[in-house]
């Protein structure tokens, strides 16, 4: 779903600021909840509103991705109250809903007309990932109607028998209706969707509403965008995965200041080290940045760090997930996840549980990180730092690390750790 063209050349006006690459990045921290008191205040519920998307996967080493996000900010939060924030219903009113953002996410409902551009978008194309049986969607609906929120396990089955893929009929029928907005999911057990008819589970003063997709996008866009601190054209179009008809709109969008951004250049961000467009919320940039640094370990898909490309040109850290890799073929592991410290990204950790220890499969620190003797001393603290915390929030009581890279500092790390 992503716009495949390049970068665009934006005009900007004499008084456009500038921001120096360092600038930037702490922008994003902040914006992102990992620096300063900001991102601490207000809990898992505040989180998601500054995040404006959070990225579902089900794939769990230490915890799932949505509850590791949070953690990222928060620290050791109560994984109940995670959940709780996500799929509770305070008052009987959902908070949440799940949806299509930059891939399958937890959303704050207040957002729900705003996806209407990619609800029509998915009826007018009339399919996704399969054939919509032709009966499906109304026995579905009829069931909905009858007994109230189903999973697709009670609707009949998520499975045809096959694969993961291999979707039963009554499955593919209610993703298609979520797709096009007649049935919505707002909670989940047991890690399973529960889905209900869209006019019964979204308040009404919400479900009416209908924007045109121009609106839509300058919506989004702007969410994106303070979620990011600062964002290039392409960092928008990747943060909402957003097709070549929708960012048309951005464009136009961000030309006419419908999405309440301001245009900024930011050095380096550009072709050979030059400068290059992006924009940013006035207010973000009138508030000086201070505060503590976060030192703690990322989910893969944080939405810090999803978007590989930003993620290159922000902390110059290439990043990939290797689950779906060959184990043979890994270089870090299977769940690797970025260590931040300082601002930096400076190593990756691929962990699991044994036992009741937290183990690091395999450590690896970046370069840059280790130029010095007190630079690698401090990644070796902040290393630990991360493994401690990190243990103590999933309920383990040790932690062992079986490769370093380099491995002349796997000593000093385990006595760091005792």
């Amino acid at each position: 779903m992503t716009d495949p063209s390049s970068e665009k050349t934006a005009e900007l006006s004499p008084a456009t600021a500038e921001l120096p690459a360092g600038e930037a990045r702490r922008l994003q921290l902040r914006a992102q909840g990992l620096l300063g008191a900001t991102g601490r205040r207000g809990g898992v519920p505040a989180t998601l509103a500054r995040l404006g998307a959070v990225q579902l996967d089900t794939i769990s080493v230490l915890a799932r991705s949505h509850e590791l996000v949070p953690y990222a900010r928060l620290g050791a939060v109560g994984r109940d109250r995670v959940e709780e924030a996500y799929w509770g219903l305070p008052q009987g009113r959902p908070t949440t809903f799940e949806y299509w953002c930059h891939a399958a996410c937890v959303l704050p409902i207040e957002d729900w007309p705003y996806y209407a551009f990619r609800r029509r978008a998915f009826r007018e194309r009339r399919y996704r990932w399969h054939k919509v049986p032709e009966d499906g969607p109304a026995k579905v609906l009829a069931r909905l109607a009858a007994e109230g929120p189903l999973t697709a396990t009670q609707l009949g089955g998520a499975r045809a028998g096959g694969p993961w893929w291999d979707w039963s009929e009554m499955k593919i029928a209610v993703e298609w209706l979520l797709d096009i907005g007649e049935v919505a999911c707002v909670r989940r057990t047991g890690w399973r969707r529960v889905y209900d008819l869209a006019e019964r589970a979204v308040p009404s003063a919400l479900a009416g509403q209908e924007p045109d997709d121009a609106t839509c996008v300058a919506r989004l866009a702007g969410t994106a965008a303070r979620a990011l601190g600062v964002a290039t054209r392409a960092d928008l179009i990747e943060f909402l995965r957003l097709r070549r008809e929708h960012a048309g709109l951005l464009d136009q969008a961000l030309a006419d200041g419908a999405t309440g951004l301001v245009p900024v250049t930011v050095a380096g961000w550009g072709r050979g080290g030059r400068s290059a467009p992006a924009w940013a919320d006035p207010a973000a940039l009138a508030e000086p940045v201070r505060g503590r640094h976060r030192t703690t370990l990322l989910s893969p898909f944080d939405s810090l760090i999803w978007d590989r490309k930003r993620t290159s040109r922000v902390f110059g850290f290439d990043h990939r997930l290797e689950a779906y890799v060959p184990k043979e073929k890994r270089v870090h592991g299977y769940f690797t996840m970025p260590l931040l410290a300082g601002g930096d990204l400076i190593g990756r950790v691929d962990p699991s549980r044994e036992d009741g220890t937290l183990v690091a499969r395999r450590v690896s620190f970046e370069p840059q990180a280790l130029r010095t003797p007190a630079r690698a001393e401090s990644a070796v603290m902040a290393l630990r730092d991360a493994l401690r915390e990190a243990a103590g929030w999933v309920g383990c009581h040790d932690v062992r690390i079986e490769l370093m890279d380099p491995p002349e500092l796997l000593g000093a790390a385990q006595r760091a750790l005792r």
